[in-house]
């Protein structure tokens, strides 16, 4: 899945229909970041954006379904320079470096982050697809980062996905601080790494053994 991700794809727009869209999505996120997940209705999404309020609903069915599309581009945006975020020369390095700066720059924008979390973990149908989407182009961020084959990384960045989330909500809902958030990030990937190369090397070891006993 390429970095390039289109987040709804319901029908084909035209330039002026994709400039609304892009319009009312930074208008929720400036009312995101100004006073979080109570700050953002569909009336003054509409007014920030100079349309009507039936306009909104043509592009997003509801409140997290918007929400859930201002976490996407909030994503692209932590994630764009991939290559200078992810330093470092070995998996480990690249990935925890990738990791602490998605913890710090929701730090930096509690009110939006907030938002974005409780919009993406919504039991709102209308955010099901999307949400998938999104998922979706974190695994693709953090298998970047990783870069070398890693064993059973799908589901490496399954966990890794899950982390990423309960860093979010360590952050917004138990505030708790930036720095103790980003190590336990940086001890996950390291921990759910090694786990997964040591486990490579025990079953590698194990067919050893009893290719040698047979």
């Amino acid at each position: 899945m390429s970095g390039d991700v289109r987040f709804t794809v319901t029908r084909t727009l035209s330039k002026e229909q994709q400039a609304r869209r892009e319009r009312l999505i930074e208008a929720a996120r400036m009312l995101a970041l100004e006073g979080g997940y109570p700050a953002v209705t569909m009336h003054d999404v509409a007014d920030r954006a100079g349309v009507a309020r039936a306009t909104v609903y043509r592009y997003f069915a509801t409140k997290d379904h918007l929400l859930t599309e201002v976490a996407a581009s909030w994503a692209q945006r932590v994630t764009a320079d991939i290559d200078a975020l992810a330093v470092g020369d070995t998996p480990v390095e690249r990935l925890t470096a990738l990791l602490e700066r998605i913890v710090r720059a929701g730090a930096e924008q509690i009110p939006l982050a907030s938002a974005i979390v409780q919009a993406v973990t919504s039991d709102d149908s209308s955010v099901e697809d999307d949400r998938t989407v999104l998922f979706l182009f974190l695994r693709d961020r953090l298998a970047a980062a990783i870069g070398d084959p890693v064993p059973e990384r799908d589901q490496v960045e399954i966990v890794l996905g899950h982390v990423l989330l309960a860093a979010l909500v360590s952050l917004t809902s138990l505030s708790t601080p930036v720095d103790e958030v980003a190590a336990m990030v940086r001890d996950a990937g390291r921990l759910v790494l090694a786990g997964a190369i040591a486990g490579q090397n025990a079953e590698a070891g194990a067919g050893a053994g009893a290719g040698a006993g047979a």
